[in-house]
């Protein structure tokens, strides 16, 4: 009876710290964890009886008889009040709760896909965002692709349809940016393939191809044009090393591409 009353308080205590941690799962919504309820309370209440199962009765050892008659012998077992709890038991009772209720990190395509409001066509520009180049002249030289970058964009591929541009001063710069970009794998995911990074002489063309193609989300470097398009795309999303106000409701601002995603 003492062990059928232990495991009971054990269960109580269970079922107490069980409801503590259901309430902050129906506070989040989390439907599928609350369905889950019932099953964990079962596999728990398993795993806390089967340490503390009753063992086979084994048959009494007859004690022998002092010689002096007055003294009687007492057996070496220790008797658990009954209404004390087990401390093992208890602590037993806290880990499977824990364990039962690990929060579950949310991987890099989760933390896009949320980001982006689900948001299914995205258009980005390349100098200082893509690329660590930052003007059309430095592409006139070379063509260096983020490397801190490419995960990010790869996960955006999986499931927008993505359209890179850039301004540039001659043809020989945007077959450095092709040969760059195809260099560091960004075209075999199979999402992203070379008629979808656009190219023109001017800013007003860069803000043209933004306006007709109708992202849910446009990523640029340049302050100006996020300020002209903010009245036209849903969201939009101000890449500076700098810290700057938020100019409109749908604007948001980074550092880096990467760490708006917080993969960095």
């Amino acid at each position: 009876m003492l062990m059928a009353d232990s495991s009971k308080e054990e269960f109580l205590q269970l079922i107490k710290r069980l409801t503590l941690k259901i309430s902050n799962i129906i506070d989040s919504h989390s439907i599928g964890a609350v369905a889950g309820l019932a099953i964990a309370i079962f596999f728990t209440w398993r795993l806390l009886r089967s340490p503390g199962e009753p063992q086979p009765r084994q048959r009494k050892r007859q004690t022998t008889t002092s010689s002096n008659p007055g003294v009687s012998t007492h057996s070496n077992a220790s008797v658990v009040p009954s209404g004390v709890r087990s401390p093992s038991g208890d602590s037993r009772a806290q880990n499977v709760v824990d364990e039962l209720f690990q929060p579950v990190k949310p991987t890099l395509g989760q933390i896009v896909r949320q980001k982006l409001n689900e948001g299914r066509k995205v258009t980005c520009r390349l100098l200082g965002v893509i690329l660590e180049e930052t003007s059309p002249e430095e592409l006139q030289k070379q063509v260096t692709v983020k490397s801190t970058v490419l995960e990010v964009l790869l996960e955006i591929t999986k499931f927008c349809d993505l359209y890179l541009m850039e301004r540039v001063l001659d043809d020989e710069s945007e077959k450095r940016v092709l040969v760059a970009l195809e260099d560091a794998g960004v075209f075999t995911s199979g999402g992203l393939v070379k008629d979808k990074v656009l190219f023109c002489s001017t800013e007003i063309g860069r803000s043209s191809f933004v306006r007709q193609l109708e992202p849910d989300w446009h990523i640029d470097s340049n302050p100006e044009i996020i300020s002209q398009l903010a009245r036209f795309i849903k969201y939009q999303l101000h890449v500076s090393p700098f810290r700057t106000e938020r100019t409109a409701a749908n604007v948001f601002s980074a550092p880096s591409l990467e760490q708006f995603f917080g993969s960095t």
